[in-house]
């Protein structure tokens, strides 16, 4: 007998992470959403883990999905949206891919009383989706709340669900795919340049300053435009897992300023010098970040130069990422700091 596939219902949260099955992450947004309602969501998700796939209504104290604020103005605005929110869901639908169209939270009940409790359902089809889920996210509670945008929260949450996928490391999208994970309003940001300042680079930043995962989105143009784009994702070592620990518990200013100091320094070092564009194509993101991590200290850049000089002449490298490391190695073992 075939083994039955693990399900996403039987992932179990804990005191420390919440699970969020994949179809939800990848959604397109038809009604766009807050990071307030994001967060508010997840909460209502996890709340309701234990009978999800139940066609049964579950209770929440409304303090509960509060957080730093008193008003619970807040809450009743975002269950309002959720109710209306229309999502468009990738789905098998007699053994073809399809898009079913679902809304996000059924009919709920909200006491008066600020200390009281709110009543809510999942939808039928939504609880459908989610008994046949099998790919989930595991989402870290202290950076679920630490991220400030929604995009940022976004990316964490793409990033998480394909973290542990053992033969992939990478990920293409189309531009207007992408908007629409992300959740990026019709009309907004609408050239690369806009989206790239505005949502993406931000979010990458926070997602690499808190999250135990580094990624990197890369613009794919078709002729002069940008069309796709490339998301790669690959786990930090000790050090940078640690570094995101302590940033987790700054305050929200402090982590604010921690989250840009990184990315400049992050843009600083990856920019790579103009006169090595005419050496030869750019080697790729994270072999950079490896020599990094290898050889703290040296400048990359440099021995990048050395490398291509003396690689002058000789055949083309099968794969040059791994012939520039190679030569970094010993480049290090000659030239000690």
């Amino acid at each position: 007998m075939a083994e039955r596939s693990y399900r996403t219902v039987d992932a179990r949260p804990n005191a420390e992470s919440l699970v969020k099955p994949g179809e939800l992450v990848d959604l397109i947004e038809v009604t766009p959403l807050s990071l307030t309602d994001r967060r508010i969501y997840n909460q209502l998700l996890e709340n309701a883990w234990d009978a999800i796939d139940k066609p049964v209504s579950h209770v929440i104290a409304k303090a509960a999905l509060r957080g730093s604020h008193n008003s619970n103005d807040r809450v009743g605005d975002s269950l309002e949206r959720l109710m209306s929110a229309i999502v468009k869901v990738a789905v098998i639908w007699d053994g073809e891919p399809a898009v079913e169209r679902v809304q996000l939270l059924g009919g709920n009940i909200e006491a008066n009383r600020s200390d009281g409790l709110i009543e809510y359902e999942i939808p039928a089809r939504l609880r459908r989706i989610i008994s046949n889920s099998t790919v989930f996210a595991r989402l870290q509670r202290e950076v679920m709340f630490a991220l400030s945008s929604k995009y940022a929260l976004t990316l964490y949450e793409m990033v998480q669900k394909r973290g542990n996928l053992r033969w992939r490391s990478s990920e293409k999208f189309s531009l207007e795919a992408l908007r629409g994970v992300l959740g990026v309003p019709r009309g907004k940001l609408t050239s690369w340049s806009n989206l790239k300042l505005r949502a993406i680079d931000p979010a990458v930043a926070e997602v690499n300053a808190l999250s135990d995962f580094m990624v990197a989105i890369d613009p794919i143009k078709t002729g002069r435009s940008v069309t796709h784009v490339e998301l790669r994702w690959w786990r930090k070592d000790d050090d940078a897992a640690g570094a995101a620990d302590r940033a987790l518990q700054f305050s929200k200013v402090g982590r604010k300023i921690r989250v840009e100091e990184q990315a400049q320094a992050a843009t600083q070092d990856r920019a790579r010098p103009a006169w090595l564009e005419s050496k030869g194509a750019a080697l790729r993101t994270e072999t950079y970040e490896t020599a990094r991590m290898r050889y703290p200290g040296y400048d990359i850049y440099f021995v990048e130069a050395e490398w291509r000089a003396w690689a002058s002449g000789k055949p083309p490298a099968i794969d040059p990422d791994k012939g520039y490391l190679a030569f970094f190695r010993k480049y290090a073992e000659a030239n000690p700091i």
